[in-house]
């Protein structure tokens, strides 16, 4: 059936909000990069804290932490907001931004594992979570020569969505939209010998259950599957913020890919081993990771989803 967009929001409320979106947009991009920061952090510490949204990272942090006090959840989720912040002011400026420059601003540790994949010939896939400033971590691969296709979500806004394209314009490689275009999309990617960037830490509602933090949840197979399929090179990359707007990426070497045979098991198996890595750096620095993701559904009643 053919969807008719609503009126009100295609007219009215989507051209606001994506003039807000400038606003905040070229403010920060105004700033330097450190007092961008800064800003953004401050003000999304001191607001983000009490809206409704915050509720589900209070609740995602009490069923990763059971032994943790409210107070220390509080700080968490205090620290996670100012990371947000920071995120956001600092992606007008991501075009600046030179990882493993002579200005120290992103330090590059394991730059011979990038150059390994720009140098085998083959396609491959670095994997990363909402950690640190994500947006980060592409530019390590791309700024070495290895152009990157990144898999992401489209914005329901179209006139916020051309925002978003200009903000990672920085970034060489082609975005690939999640749906049905996109995994055709994909596949020629990895069939022409590019490189994909994925970020693969959100919940999968089709997807298969893999351990993370004690417990099940539901996980996208993709990175696993494409891996076996097409025999790529998985590589880990990780990006910490060390103070302001100052970070360190990590990059890891490829993962040892479990293949027994039995399709599915390895598939289980990998995305173990991928779900068991990014809980290590959550635990590391749980207040730089984004626990506004749906991660461990609740019910109304409180108790864990199925």
């Amino acid at each position: 059936m053919l969807r008719i967009p609503n009126p009100l929001n295609r007219y009215v409320f989507h051209p606001l909000q994506a003039m807000a979106a400038v606003v905040v947009y070229t403010v920060f991009r105004i700033l330097p990069i450190d007092m961008a920061s800064a800003l953004g952090g401050g003000l999304a510490r001191t607001i983000g804290p009490h809206t409704t949204l915050s509720g589900r990272a209070v609740r995602n942090l009490t069923a990763a932490y059971p032994e943790k006090s409210k107070a220390e959840i509080a700080e968490i989720v205090r620290g996670m907001w100012d990371n947000l912040g920071r995120v956001a002011a600092e992606y007008p400026h991501l075009n600046t931004i030179v990882v493993g420059g002579d200005d120290g601003r992103v330090e590059l540790v394991g730059e011979e594992y990038i150059d390994l994949l720009r140098e085998d010939g083959q396609s491959g896939i670095f994997f990363s979570g909402h950690i640190g400033n994500w947006e980060i971590v592409s530019l390590g691969a791309t700024q070495r020569g290895v152009p990157l296709d990144r898999i992401y979500r489209e914005a329901n806004n179209r006139l916020v969505e051309w925002l978003y394209q200009h903000g990672r314009a920085a970034v060489e490689g082609a975005l690939i939209p999640k749906g049905a275009s996109g995994a055709r999309a994909l596949l020629k990617s990895l069939k022409g010998g590019r490189h994909l960037g994925m970020l693969v830490d959100q919940k999968m509602n089709d997807g298969i259950p893999v351990p993370f933090f004690g417990r099940d949840v539901m996980t996208a197979p993709a990175l696993a599957e494409l891996a076996l399929r097409y025999d790529c090179p998985v590589v880990p990359a990780r990006i910490t913020r060390l103070r302001g707007a100052r970070f360190r990426l990590t990059v890891f070497p490829p993962l040892t890919l479990v293949r027994t045979g039995d399709h599915q098991a390895d598939v289980a198996q990998n995305m173990k081993q991928v779900n068991a890595l990014i809980e290590q750096w959550v635990r590391e620095t749980p207040e730089q990771w984004l626990w506004l993701h749906n991660r461990w559904p609740i019910d109304e009643a409180g108790e864990n989803g199925a």
